[in-house]
């Protein structure tokens, strides 16, 4: 398997609130990990390190060869409860940092199969053959409108309320998540994004330019992002089984 990621601060933001990982696990494993931080300058840097931090961790130290597909799902489950603990804590227990959060996306993939589970908007998606699919549904007030057929993907992309984002780590005690698996074959391309991306940057030009390298097509999606106005801070990780 093949590993790549980029995050870039983009043309207007002043900090990158973004934060991601990745890494291969025992067994031909590999497990990636992007978040995008929100509470104001300081507080959504922290929260997004605080989840990607603690996430990474419980990657590492618990996850061993022979594992079962239950006992991943327990890793990954376990690990966005425990980051989610330690933001909201943490901004308890700090006034400045109240009401940070973060969202997560974040996979493991082992022998032909993502493991994948989110809260918020960074999205999750496999490009196979020619075809991109959008693994991930956005937690979402514009999203819950395309569901209910109020509005199109194309209005979606320029509502105002685009930014309103109905799940969160580090907001509440508690948070829910969104779980699944999804196979994978070989030369199939995983993608963990940020909003900063799928803001400005086509699906259909996500699908080209994953054909490309992964260096290549971090690269290309991030510049592709910024000479679409760059309004957000844009990250994207990536692996090919």
């Amino acid at each position: 398997m093949q590993l790549y990621g980029k995050s870039d601060v983009g043309l207007v933001r002043k900090s990158n609130q973004d934060r991601f990982a990745y890494g291969e696990l025992p067994g031909e494993g590999a497990w990636l990990v992007v978040c995008d931080g929100m509470g104001g300058a300081n507080g959504g840097n922290v929260a997004s390190k605080i989840a990607v931090d603690r996430i990474s961790w419980q990657f590492k130290s618990t996850y061993w060869k022979n594992i079962s597909s239950e006992g991943i799902k327990n890793i990954i489950i376990t690990a966005i409860y425990n980051a989610n603990r330690a933001i909201y804590q943490q901004a308890q227990s700090d006034p400045t940092l109240r009401g940070m959060g973060t969202t997560v996306v974040t996979a493991i993939v082992r022998d032909g199969r993502a493991y994948l589970a989110h809260a918020g908007d960074s999205r999750a998606y496999l490009a196979s053959d020619s075809k991109l699919t959008r693994i991930t549904t956005d937690h979402s007030i514009v999203q819950e409108l395309v569901s209910n057929g109020d509005i199109t993907e194309e209005e979606a992309r320029v509502h105002p309320q685009k930014n309103i984002i109905t799940r969160v780590l580090g907001v509440e005690p508690t948070v829910e998540i969104d779980y699944q698996e999804v196979e994978l074959l070989a030369g199939d391309r995983l993608l963990l994004c940020t909003d900063g991306l799928t803001n400005y940057v086509e699906e259909k030009d996500i699908l080209r330019l994953s054909a490309r390298e992964l260096e290549e097509c971090c690269d290309l999606l991030i510049s592709m992002a910024k000479d679409s106005g760059g309004g957000d801070n844009i990250t994207v990780a990536a692996v090919k089984y």
